[in-house]
């Protein structure tokens, strides 16, 4: 828009003003800024509505020198030449970045409202700017053991850890139909990380997981943590971390070890459990302050489940508390019995 509106402004005031001469040399710029915001085609347009403003008797220009015209038509040749190469680059980068984003919505696919009998509501903002994966994951699936659901974040973030988080989705997902408990799911994903490390001459690869599992009837969720931030339930208004047993994170040596233990928590009808990676948790304000999550969540408990991660975010950003890494939020409301 700019050189459109400096074109406009150099020719409507040398025929205003007719001493404004010395605004002509600013026609000089046009051509090369079209180069920043158009194609090709618009750029020669551009150079050549300059040629007929300096050849225009109204305008007090018509007497530019041979040179002049000649260093004009030159810098528009040129700057044509430079918006095609611009616009062939842009169009790569495009398609590349279609292909990239359709790579990342294949490895982190959104999740449908409802699985099973669990309804599901989520939230997803990578740290790396530019990217739609990060070191989060998360994701819930239906099996002949209930509905099953993690939420983890691996070693580092961004495009590098994108490998580690396909990797361990992909254990997750066939762990989900066949282990019988949780404790094998997260032995499975623990070996799959010691399997991806093995080869690395300095393995130091571990994630942190998070593993709910809704019986058939939904009146209880059993939850294992692998140094990952405990659940809040909400129930009845209220907001409260969900007590669990500690265990290392994944990566770290759960083979060989005496096995986690997963913790059964009773639901009863509305009760709705809020999960969150460290992005959320470890916000901190100016004052270094961290989110004081539950007691946020307890005022917006009255928030239906479908808006609530976004509810928590915006909370965020009003309160200026500063996110530094991935930012996963996931809320399960299980349609629980009557009791």
């Amino acid at each position: 828009m700019l050189p459109v509106l400096l074109l406009v402004v150099v020719g409507c005031g040398t025929l205003l003003f007719p001493h404004t001469r010395d605004l002509g040399f600013l026609l000089g710029a046009i051509p090369p800024l079209a180069v920043l915001s158009y194609g090709p085609v618009m750029t020669a347009l551009l150079g050549l509505g300059v040629l007929m403003v300096l050849n225009v008797p109204a305008t007090h220009l018509n007497r530019p020198g041979d040179t002049d015209l000649l260093t004009i038509v030159f810098v528009t040749a040129l700057s044509v030449f430079v918006s095609y190469v611009r616009s062939r680059r842009d169009a790569q980068l495009d398609t590349e970045r279609a292909i990239g984003e359709a790579v990342q919505r294949a490895v982190l696919p959104p999740l449908p409202a409802r699985v099973g009998p669990v309804r599901c509501a989520t939230f997803y903002r990578a740290a790396q700017d530019g990217t739609l994966v990060g070191g989060d994951f998360y994701d819930v699936r239906a099996g002949p053991h209930g509905v099953r659901a993690v939420v983890g974040d691996v070693q580092g973030h961004g495009l590098s850890a994108v490998a580690t988080v396909a990797s361990l989705l992909g254990a997750f997902r066939e762990a989900a139909l066949d282990q019988p408990d949780l404790e094998s799911v997260a032995a499975r994903l623990d070996r799959r990380l010691a399997v991806d490390s093995a080869d690395q001459r300095h393995p130091e690869l571990f994630a942190t997981a998070l593993l709910l599992e809704f019986g058939g009837g939904t009146a209880a969720v059993r939850v294992l943590a692998c140094g990952h931030p405990a659940p809040v339930l909400l129930c009845e208004g209220e907001a409260r971390e969900v007590t669990v047993t500690p265990c290392l994170p994944l990566g770290l040596g759960l083979i060989g070890m005496e096995r986690p233990k997963e913790v059964t928590v009773a639901l009863g009808p509305g009760d709705r459990l809020f999960l969150a990676s460290d992005g959320v948790w470890e916000a901190r304000n100016a004052d270094g302050v961290f989110y004081p999550l539950p007691e946020r969540l307890a005022e917006l408990a009255g928030t239906p489940s479908a808006e609530l991660p976004a509810a928590v975010w915006a909370d965020l950003l009003l309160r200026h508390y500063k996110v530094r890494d991935d930012a996963t939020m996931l809320v399960l409301a299980p349609e629980t019995p009557d009791i």
